[in-house]
């Protein structure tokens, strides 16, 4: 049976798979998308505040 990580190797290995890691790397270099990033770590690093 093959392990998960075999499956994704795979699968980026098909044309689609490369399709989406083009998308996803072009996604990741926007600044906007990597403002939300940063926004939501500062968020998930912060913890959660008691009112």
């Amino acid at each position: 049976m093959a392990s998960l990580i075999d499956k994704v190797r795979h699968y980026l290995s098909t044309p689609a798979g490369r399709k989406n890691m083009e998308k996803a790397k072009a996604m990741a270099n926007d600044p906007r998308n990597q403002q939300k990033l940063r926004q939501f770590m500062n968020r998930f690093r912060g913890g959660r505040t008691h009112n």
